[in-house]
């Protein structure tokens, strides 16, 4: 079952409507999260929203939004004036213009969601849209309002569906000169272009997303593990950085390097890598099982693991 839609309204064409609905495509709620704690109790800390000048607690339904004027100065908006401010994109995304997606410079790009028809009816006006984008290869551009702020969207054909990108507005991407101006112009000779490129063609390869693994995660959910079942947690050594004296020397034993893995890969296990997720779900389930005895009558009888278990 499809999770529940971030925006529903209408997808329109010229004159060609149809109601479509709009899905996050990621998802962060897979990753270890934590809480804070007071370190003498164990207690969570909770945060209460306070006066800043009282130091009173204020209630949800008296507080408004303001916009800063200067240090003492705020410009006060409420909820009803936000919602007058009218836009056409709230409801509809109205397709603007067709454009190549090789024109999309990749900083514009923040997250995708996935597009398809609302309810039973639309489906073949959808089908319309999305055919004629596929078609021509090009790629969609309209505006959607999403969390009160009006976005740029890009939609282009995947599978059934449209795969909506969020785009920034250029006021939101830097400029790159003031962090690539002093960067120094080097001359490479070709010998060391040809090493490094023969580098490249040894780990040249397809970008299958199943064969890498969030380590960073897997690390977390170790140590969550080793600290529940009580054994004693060592630091690992960091690896230190080497600095490059001779850049011929560092590219000619990189080769070496590179054909020393070669040669040693065909003796690995021919097993498929595990897919991210999969791995981490199940890793996971210890968090979720039985706590040790001690743990548990240290604890409160009414706590309950926060994490459900995979």
């Amino acid at each position: 079952m499809a999770p529940r839609a971030n925006w529903k309204g209408f997808l329109r064409l010229s004159l060609v409507t149809c109601p479509v609905a709009l899905y996050p495509a990621t998802s962060e709620s897979e990753k270890v999260s934590f809480n804070q704690l007071n370190r003498k109790t164990g207690h969570r800390i909770k945060y209460a929203k306070v006066d800043a000048d009282t130091g009173e607690e204020v209630d949800n339904e008296d507080i408004v939004k303001g916009y800063k004027v200067d240090t003492d100065t705020f410009i006060e908006v409420t909820k009803e004036e936000l919602e007058n401010v009218a836009l056409e994109s709230t409801r509809t995304i109205e397709i603007d213009e067709f454009v190549d997606r090789s024109e999309i410079d990749p900083r514009y790009l923040i997250r995708p969601y996935y597009l398809r028809p609302d309810g039973k009816v639309g489906h073949d006006a959808f089908a319309v849209i999305r055919e004629t984008i596929r078609e021509m290869n090009k790629v969609a551009i309209g505006r959607v309002v999403l969390t009160n702020r009006e976005h740029i969207i890009a939609l282009e054909p995947l599978d059934k569906g449209l795969m909506g990108t969020l785009l920034r507005y250029p006021y939101e991407v830097r400029a790159a000169d003031e962090y690539f101006d002093d960067i120094q112009d080097v001359k490479l000779t070709k010998d060391m272009l040809d090493l490094a490129k023969h580098i490249v063609n040894q780990k040249a390869g397809h970008f299958e997303p199943d064969k890498f693994e969030d380590q960073y995660e897997t690390a977390l959910i170790d140590l969550i593990n080793q600290k529940r079942a009580g054994k004693p947690i060592t630091a690992k050594a960091r690896p230190r950085g080497e600095n490059v004296v001779d850049l011929m020397d560092a590219l000619r034993k990189s080769i070496g390097r590179e054909d020393a893995a070669a040669t040693e890969a065909p003796k690995k296990s021919g097993k498929k890598p595990r897919k991210a997720a999969a791995g981490q779900k199940e890793m996971l389930m210890p968090i979720a099982g039985k706590k040790p005895a001690k743990e548990t009558a240290a604890k409160k009888p009414a706590a309950k693991p926060q994490r459900k278990s995979a």
